[in-house]
């Protein structure tokens, strides 16, 4: 992969925290994002490190690749192999080899989808480890603390994330112990920041509010007016709501966001996803997709998403996607990945993982080029027609 796709860039000179705008082309921007281990150029695509690895790819596939910002998982970093662990290894980077920058989340999330919970209060979440059924209780602090051992350049607050089509009763609940929640972690990071280890990163806050735009833009109001952040996490979006839901959100919460902070679009990360919310303002994304996909032996390319399992590969020698440079695209047919799905080889899996990683890496790299020059709504339409007319594409 190039060195000019999506990524950081060491010793620039961009001080940490600061966002700079470097162009837009409508509500579509491009910037460049400070952090401590490296500047970030936005549109930017994070690769998911779900347990301190990229499933089926190593830190070096990763720079290769073009990403140069990587997700950790705090809710399953914290269970196993545990804070003392990590953070005799001098923290997350070091202990999985890598050496740009990592952003983590709460662990909220995790624990509201996978853990059994006990109780939810404004003290906390009593939760119960899908792992060994062991009990924790993860509050404000204990996020910002964990994050802090983990030594991410951004950590996220600890937020109630409702489902997307929760009622207003329900929404507004989780609102407000989202901004009950987000003042602690703001106390204890300001705690961290002022020790000056260097343990504790930036701080971006979530906004919540579900379905409902009068929610939302209360949510992001009540926010802002909390703090002067790094940047802003949009939560709560692509949780079981419409499509159509979640870009009508999007187009009323845009207008209202800093121009000069990052935006954050949690857990989405889909090709057509990813090109309609960069349409409306947004600037980094993360997702499981790529590599979930990958295992699964399905592909993004340019022209569609399909399986390569299918019977009709098994004579098809060419390339997975003829416009793609990644590793797998230039040396291995259709026909061969397939053989190796039909055989249960484990390289099938790294290949399409390889591949899928490196297809939305680089989405999110032309779509800053387009908005550099002036381009992208006929890049993204053009973009948006090809997928959408491949043969085995599902509505994404």
């Amino acid at each position: 992969m190039s060195d000019t796709r999506t990524g950081s860039a060491r010793n620039e000179g961009l001080e940490e925290g600061r966002y700079r705008i470097d162009g837009t082309d409508g509500r579509a921007r491009a910037g460049t994002f400070g952090l401590r281990n490296g500047e970030v150029l936005t549109p930017c695509f994070m690769p998911v490190g779900t347990q301190g690895t990229v499933k089926g790819l190593t830190p070096e596939d990763l720079e290769r690749l073009g990403a140069r910002i990587l997700l950790g998982n705090t809710y399953h970093l914290y269970l196993r192999p545990g804070m003392e662990v990590i953070e005799q290894a001098g923290g997350l980077g070091p202990f999985m080899h890598w050496d740009g920058p990592i952003l983590t989340d709460s662990g909220g999330f995790q624990v509201f989808s996978l853990a059994r919970i006990n109780r939810v209060t404004d003290e906390g979440v009593t939760f119960q480890s899908h792992i060994d059924g062991s009990r924790h209780l993860l509050t404000p602090e204990r996020a910002v603390d964990i994050q802090a051992c983990l030594r991410s350049d951004v950590m996220m607050a600890l937020d109630e994330c409702p489902p997307g089509r929760a009622d207003p009763e329900t929404a507004r609940s989780a609102l407000e112990r989202t901004l009950l929640w987000l003042a602690r972690c703001r106390t204890r990071h300001a705690e961290l920041r002022a020790e000056g280890t260097g343990r504790a990163g930036l701080l971006f806050p979530i906004f919540q509010g579900a379905s409902w735009p009068e929610l939302r833009l209360e949510s992001l109001e009540r926010t802002l007016e909390m703090g002067d952040w790094s940047g802003i996490g949009i939560g709560g979006l692509s949780v079981g709501e419409p499509k159509d839901v979640t870009l009508s959100i999007l187009d009323v919460c845009e207008p209202h966001m800093p121009v000069e902070r990052p935006r954050y679009l949690m857990g989405v990360g889909y090709p057509t996803d990813l090109i309609e919310a960069i349409r409306r303002g947004v600037d980094m994304f993360d997702c499981v997709a790529p590599t979930r996909n990958g295992r699964n032996g399905t592909a993004f390319t340019t022209d569609g998403r399909f399986n390569v399992k299918r019977a009709g590969f098994a004579r098809d020698f060419r390339p997975l996607d003829g416009d793609c440079d990644c590793e797998c695209c230039l040396n291995y047919s259709r026909a061969y990945l397939r053989h190796l799905f039909a055989a249960d080889e484990l390289l099938g899996l790294r290949l399409l993982s390889i591949h899928n990683v490196a297809f939305l890496v680089s989405l999110a790299s032309e779509a800053r080029d387009a908005i550099l020059e002036g381009r992208f709504e006929d890049w993204a339409e053009d973009r948006l027609r090809r997928y959408r007319s491949g043969p085995d594409t599902l509505s994404d």
